[in-house]
């Protein structure tokens, strides 16, 4: 395929998987629950950050999370005591364990306490084409308060070539307005120009066969050759494309 057929080829995917549907079997399910734009975002980084494994499982820890947060995360966030922190030590997700998951809430509570919200910190170190130095810029902040060193892993920094497949997606969801619904666009002072494509297994072999990408392993270098290639195709909507690169891998196993 020549770039045009390529480009109409992805975007009829897109319209096929970037629609309501896709909400049904997707971990994007548990920060549609809420309606407050800081429960939208909490619940979202928190699924995000365990959004690695099967699916269903996923899912269904993450909404067991939430019910340990009261169904109210910015709530509980801002207003737990110490004492409420306990019936979180028993939450598992593979590696993600109580103690992490403990240490993810005193941080996000310093930084609606003291830095006005996630959104902020990453609006703060903006670059002009990529988010990439922001979520490095927002894992030096997250950590920034006394924490367990086993927890730094669960926050991947890209300028230490990550290709930070979980926080890409979870600012692709706050970031991209989408008149289908699906992702939320709450994030104003962000351009879904900057964001980059949550590359993992499936969307990285996808990526490979149709030519977007030749580097080998998921890395940021390659993510910034995959996000060279999806600009090239929508330089205002690069990420849309990862509804296609998805739906190709995991529901046809192209």
């Amino acid at each position: 395929m020549d770039r045009e057929e390529l480009k109409t080829f992805l975007d009829i995917k897109v319209e096929q998987y970037n629609n309501p549907k896709f909400i049904e079997s997707d971990p994007i399910q548990i920060p549609h629950r809420f309606s407050l734009k800081e429960d939208i975002e909490i619940s979202g980084f928190l699924t995000a950050t365990i959004a690695w494994g099967n699916r269903k499982s996923i899912i269904n820890n993450a909404k067991r999370l939430m019910t340990l947060l009261d169904n109210s995360p910015y709530d509980f966030i801002i207003n737990h005591a110490t004492s409420d922190l306990e019936k979180l030590q028993p939450f598992v997700h593979r590696t993600f364990n109580g103690d992490d998951c403990i240490q993810f809430i005193k941080s996000l509570k310093h930084i609606y306490k003291n830095h006005n919200g996630l959104e902020s910190i990453f609006a703060k170190h903006l670059e002009t084409h990529t988010l990439q130095s922001s979520i490095s810029k927002f894992k030096r902040t997250f950590f920034e308060i006394e924490h367990l060193a086993r927890t730094q892993k669960h926050v991947s920094d890209p300028l230490k070539n990550s290709a930070a497949k979980r926080i890409n997606m979870f600012l692709r969801w706050m970031v991209r307005p989408d008149n289908t619904g699906v992702d939320f666009g709450i994030w104003k002072s962000l351009s879904p120009s900057q964001l980059s494509c949550p590359l993992d297994v499936h969307s990285g072999n996808v990526a490979r066969k149709l030519g977007l990408l030749k580097r080998k392993q998921n890395d940021a270098k390659a993510l910034f050759e995959l996000d060279s290639s999806l600009r090239a195709l929508d330089i205002n909507d690069p990420v849309k494309y990862d509804f296609a690169l998805f739906g190709l891998g995991v529901f046809e196993k192209f």
